[in-house]
């Protein structure tokens, strides 16, 4: 099984930047994509980036030009970097892996808040 924990969270003015992370542990070589969603309260969980074990990324149209996806397969860690940081982007940012196959399973952390103050 997988473990993945989310760090990086904070509360940041519009216009700042954070660094998200996410670490795994486990069987972290059977996994393929890992994500990033994003939730507010009262909400449905948003994807916000997706990341493949080959470097193939994809955005959500929200955050295009202002996040950035990346991953490091060795240290099994999966990062997200966010710029121009805007009110919306209030969530609790959650981290998400999924194994190879039609048969893999996802795996999700227990999320990071991000506060963006105006």
């Amino acid at each position: 099984q997988v473990q993945l924990v989310e760090s990086g969270g904070g509360l940041v003015q519009a216009g700042g930047s954070l660094r998200l992370s996410c670490a795994a542990s486990g069987s972290i070589f059977s996994i393929n994509v890992m994500a990033w969603y994003r939730q507010v309260a009262g909400k449905g969980r948003e994807q916000v980036a997706t990341v493949t074990t080959g470097g193939r990324t994809n955005y959500a149209d929200s955050v295009k030009g202002r996040f950035t996806i990346s991953r490091d397969n060795a240290k099994g860690t999966v990062y997200l970097q966010m710029n121009d940081l805007k009110p919306e982007d209030t969530a609790v940012y959650y981290c998400k892996g999924s194994e190879f196959g039609t048969k893999g399973m996802d795996y999700w952390g227990k999320g990071t808040l991000v506060t963006v103050s105006s």
